[in-house]
């Protein structure tokens, strides 16, 4: 394998990771943005060094990834850096490095019954988190502007300390928010006498805003009939939120509904796509690249994603779909290759969702999580 390819020689991954020196460079490779493009070599150097850290500082990795015949000496390309299944959040404390000394702790939704209780997801650096999610956010969501109101449907970090989406939205709103309305509880109620003066004051302002929430809470909150028309300029970004619910929407229904009812455009409504076992967000490109042809998240230069076959993980040729793996390097504190349980297909470097896994756990996720939970 070429450098062109994705590989660096042997000889420069001899020596121990520093993780100050690594998060350092992954902070400025995040910061330069999700214009400048990464070869191959720069990010497999980065994933790399990610793994010879992971390798040294967390046990429980090192000693799965040796039963895989995989250590920092012998790897070569990231794709064979181990995958962790998401289902391993549920159960193992997946930090490289001391646990006692991690910023914060992000828990999962505990929706899926079939991985057992809700996982766990440790975070030494949030300045990595930081990092990661505010460019796309920015690019996505805001192209055309530096500042809007924020009006959330997602509760605040106060609310739900424990949410990495509430966590996202508080750290985008410090940046990008001339002033944020928190709507809705950490229960998920809506205020409703909130949610109406900050319609009627931004209207009656004509300032444009940033309408968020998930899916379940847009469905709720035009159920309810408390949201009403946004100035000209305003956006909505919605994320997934039916994982578990009684009951589902289909997007193109939904967004029908939200554009009718806010005046937002459809093409102002972008869906952000993410998980609490990473750290990077996707995105539709709706706002940020309105000419290209809709359709699929585009994912962060940071980020490699690929679909693989539910049975061996081998990794399927563009456009089949497979089991979804991202390779995240703002994971740089705990594991950075995952494997889900999200079915999608890659084509020209976008990620076109189909769902979830459907009847029983597929076999490479299976095998993957007995190889994990023998190294306990």
């Amino acid at each position: 394998m070429t450098l062109s390819e994705g590989a660096i020689p042997k000889k420069a991954r001899t020596a121990s990771v520093d993780f100050d020196a690594l998060a350092t460079d992954l902070v400025k490779n995040f910061s330069a943005g999700i214009e400048l493009p990464r070869s191959d070599a720069e990010f497999c150097a980065l994933a790399l060094r990610v793994f010879e850290y992971q390798f040294v500082h967390n046990s429980t990795y090192q000693r799965y990834s040796e039963r895989r015949g995989v250590t920092p000496l012998t790897v070569s390309a990231w794709r064979d850096v181990p995958l962790v299944p998401t289902g391993a959040f549920r159960h193992l404390d997946l930090v490289a490095g001391e646990a006692d000394s991690v910023e914060a702790v992000f828990h999962t939704s505990g929706t899926s019954t079939r991985c057992g209780p809700p996982g766990r997801h440790l975070i030494p650096r949030l300045s990595l988190y930081r990092a990661s999610l505010l460019p796309p956010f920015k690019a996505h969501l805001l192209p055309d502007t530096d500042e809007l109101r924020f009006i959330s449907l997602i509760p605040s970090p106060t609310e739900l300390p424990r949410s990495s989406l509430s966590h996202m939205v508080g750290v985008a709103a410090e940046v990008f928010a001339s002033d944020v309305h928190w709507a809705v509880d950490g229960t998920g109620v809506i205020d409703r006498e909130l949610l109406a003066a900050a319609l009627h004051a931004s209207s009656a302002e004509s300032r444009p805003v940033l309408l968020l929430g998930t899916a379940f809470a847009f469905v709720h909150a035009l159920e309810q009939d408390v949201l009403g028309p946004l100035p000209p300029g305003s956006r909505i970004m919605e994320t997934g939120g039916f994982k578990g619910r009684s009951r589902e929407v289909a997007s193109v229904e939904l967004y029908g509904a939200l554009s009718g009812t806010t005046t937002v455009p459809i093409d102002h409504i972008v869906n952000e796509y993410g998980m609490t076992e990473l750290q990077s967000q996707l995105y539709t490109t709706v706002l940020s690249e309105p000419t290209l042809e809709p359709g699929g998240h585009v994912f962060p230069p940071w980020m490699r994603v690929r679909a693989l076959d539910p049975s061996t993980l081998e990794e399927l040729e563009e456009g089949a779909e497979g089991l979804l793996a991202f390779f995240d390097l703002a994971n740089a504190g705990s594991v950075c290759h995952v494997l889900t349980e999200d079915v999608g297909s890659v084509r020209r470097g976008r990620v076109h969702l189909k769902g979830r896994v459907v009847g029983a756990e597929p076999r490479g996720c299976s095998r993957a999580m007995d190889d994990l939970m023998a190294t306990r």
